[in-house]
């Protein structure tokens, strides 16, 4: 696709002596979208808009699938009832449970070989619906379960669901969204981790104080509830128009784009622009249609920058500290004077509520400063932020008798517990509404379903770090272990400022342009001229 000339707009008729003309210049990243902008002006109320929102909204619960289950497993994980009941440990920590994580962990990676086959099969809600399959089968395995290998099964079952869910799920948001509010919706997806993993700490906090194993198995069974939503509403939405167009079915993907961009209209400037794109850009013999075809991730150096970005961003999302700064979590709370395992959960539960409004300002914001400016400034402060909790844990934080760490002064660990919650506003910002965007707008269509299965591959390896060797680490090394951190997340924003290409405020399509080019950092920043003229009554 050759790079378009910036194109003006105006109106022809000369204004009369009641009228006033008025001409702008403004700096646009994709001159034809901005025209088509301008001419159709869109409304986010408008009918085809609020129906597009809720097939958005279908989508999007699989991120709450995601989310439910990481905050579930760490809050049954401190039960009593739920260690008495697989024998673990009552005393010890992640490792006496590790194999339930690790497991969990196993099927995702397995399933993540699968993912993108099964999105591109019969389209992407019947792959977000056969993940809910999945799902609903492990979670009922878990749930009615009486040792731990059939728990464990569950776990297995679970994970293989999650990660076609995961590759599914993102990949329908962002080519069912609106390209002139694709941040946002697209953004919205990975924020709604919180819209499940704050039920999935508030729910464990109330089913704690029950006897026996109703406990944990009454968190378990209510997985089943946004899988299900999801299996519903799957048959009553619309197929992705990038996915119809594959298959060379193009009225019906003119229809979609009509209903759902152009207040039904087929004629719609945004509506004709994005059908050529798509013409010009989606191969109908790409690797889409042949599941065991991986060579467009990496087959032409286009493909190898794009695949790069996407296993950089799944890398840097789960190690930019996310899950280490809150290591002497307990012992702080411990320090502050808050004792009490509910409390605790309590308190963990609210920091989520305030990662999901910092996500959510991140998600509002995106398509108005960008996704670079967005990481580079979270990821910044993060660094700041490392350092403070470093100094704090330093002069704070000393071995007890028995040698566990804890806190010398209350008023410290409160200021370090308040760290905690700045922290998790501001890498929610930055970093969650990215997460799964920024992916997805690097692959090319043919291979965003497999690429979105590798993206949650790297997740998973990252996130197996976090979970079995931060802990080691951290016995060996204590509060020192946080320089390496301060170094590491320095080192994201090298990458991010040298390597990372802008792609909001483009169609999915026109960033073919951009990764063509020698220098795709720099063709990604440049901006065009649009002239408009607006004729008002004086």
């Amino acid at each position: 696709m050759a790079e378009k000339p910036a194109p003006s707009v105006s109106h022809i008729d000369a204004p009369d002596a009641q009228e006033q003309e008025q001409v702008q210049v403004r700096d646009v990243n994709n001159a034809a979208l901005a025209v088509a902008t301008i001419q159709q002006k869109p409304s986010l109320w408008s009918k085809s808009m609020f129906k597009l929102y809720g097939c958005i909204a279908v989508a999007i619960l699989n991120s709450c699938i995601n989310g439910y289950d990481g905050s579930l497993m760490g809050s049954i994980n401190s039960y009593p009832q739920y260690r008495d009941y697989f024998g673990f440990d009552p005393n010890s920590g992640t490792p006496s449970t590790g194999i339930v994580y690790a497991i969990y962990t196993i099927g995702n990676i397995v399933g993540s070989f699968f993912a993108g086959p099964f999105t591109d099969f019969r389209g992407r809600k019947i792959g977000m619906a056969l993940g809910a399959i999945f799902i609903i089968i492990g979670t009922v395995v878990q749930a009615t379960c009486h040792n731990l290998g059939g728990f464990m099964a569950g776990r297995f079952i679970l994970g293989f669901g999650v990660a076609i869910s995961a590759t599914a799920g993102p990949a329908y948001v962002s080519e069912m969204a609106h390209p002139s509010y694709r941040g946002a919706m697209t953004g919205l997806y990975n924020v709604l981790w919180f819209g499940g993993g704050i039920p999935g700490t508030f729910i464990p906090w109330r089913t704690s104080q029950l006897q026996g194993t109703m406990s944990w198995r009454i968190p378990i069974w209510v997985q089943m509830v946004f899988s299900g939503l999801v299996l519903v509403f799957c048959p009553f939405i619309p197929e992705s128009p990038r996915w119809l167009i594959s298959r060379d079915k193009h009225e019906e993907a003119l229809k979609v784009l009509a209903e759902y961009h152009g207040d039904g209209d087929r004629n719609a400037p945004i509506v004709q622009l994005e059908y050529q794109e798509m013409m010009e850009d989606i191969s109908k013999t790409g690797s889409d249609k042949r599941w065991w075809d991986y060579r467009e991730l990496f087959n032409t150096r286009e493909v190898r920058y794009r695949s790069m970005l996407v296993i950089i961003m799944a890398i840097f999302g789960q190690w930019s500290g996310n899950g280490p700064v809150s290591y002497y979590y307990p012992q702080m709370l411990r320090g502050a004077g808050v004792t009490s395992n509910n409390t605790q959960l309590l308190l963990q539960g609210l920091q989520n509520v305030v990662s999901l409004l910092g996500a959510l300002s991140g998600a509002l914001i995106t398509d108005r400063i960008g996704r670079r400016t967005q990481l580079l400034v979270s990821t910044s402060i993060i660094v700041v932020l490392f350092a403070i909790v470093t100094a704090l844990n330093a002069t704070n934080v000393v071995d007890g008798p028995d040698g566990t760490p804890i806190a010398k002064s209350g008023i410290m660990a409160r200021a370090q517990i308040a760290m905690i919650f700045i922290f998790g506003f501001v890498y929610s910002a930055g970093w969650t509404p990215n997460q799964a965007m920024y992916p997805v707008e690097c692959l090319r269509y043919e291979s965003r379903a497999k690429g979105m299965g590798m993206n949650n591959f790297f997740v998973n390896i990252a996130s197996f770090y976090n979970t079995f060797v931060t802990g080691i680490a951290f016995t060996g090394a204590g509060w020192k272990y946080y320089f390496l951190f301060i170094f590491w997340d320095t080192m994201e924003v090298v990458v991010i400022y040298f390597l990372f290409v802008e792609t909001s405020k483009r169609t999915l399509e026109e960033l073919t342009v951009i990764f063509q080019q020698p220098h795709p950092v720099k063709a990604s920043l440049q901006k065009h001229e649009v002239l408009v003229t607006e004729i008002t009554k004086a």
